[in-house]
């Protein structure tokens, strides 16, 4: 009996894990430090990443920048902020495609993302809240379902 729950908690543990991590992971959305100040709500975010808001209110155009679909931090923005799965997305920018829209661009790590931002005028990305630096200043945090100012009292691994 013991051996059959201990294999049952060992199958089980690894999917756990995985939603467990998802819902503590904080994100960071960034822009340049060099940008003026913006507000930024989650309704706003998910136009400006499906390519439905395309200008700043200042008539600044947005580039929004995503990490490759494969990282696991994509997939957890697509959820929060898009309230879509990857095959959904997927979907999504294949109709868009032939009405001309074209996904954000992707980069490949989230030191590019910071990079990007920080050099380019506009720009709006998004990485863990533990690779934010001076470079960029950042719009929201989203910890779980929720978007706040202020970063959560946590240490960073480094």
């Amino acid at each position: 009996m013991i051996r059959l729950a201990l294999s049952w908690l060992l199958l089980w543990l690894p999917c756990a894990l995985p939603a467990a991590a998802e819902k503590n992971a904080e994100l960071a959305v960034v822009v340049s430090s060099r940008d003026a100040p913006r507000t930024l709500d989650l309704e706003l975010l998910a136009r400006i990443y499906r390519r439905k808001t395309l200008y700043w209110p200042d008539g600044r155009k947005i580039e929004p920048v995503n990490l490759p679909a494969s990282e696991p931090l994509r997939q957890l923005f697509s959820r929060r902020v898009l309230k879509m799965e990857p095959e959904e997305l997927e979907a999504y920018w294949n109709q868009q495609y032939f009405q001309g829209v074209f996904p954000p661009f992707m980069l490949p790590s989230e030191e590019a993302v910071i990079r990007f931002v920080a050099d380019t005028p506009g720009a709006v990305g998004y990485v863990s809240a533990c690779a934010i630096d001076a470079r960029v200043t950042v719009l929201v945090y989203l910890r779980g379902d929720e978007a706040s100012p202020h970063a959560a009292n946590r240490a960073c691994p480094h």
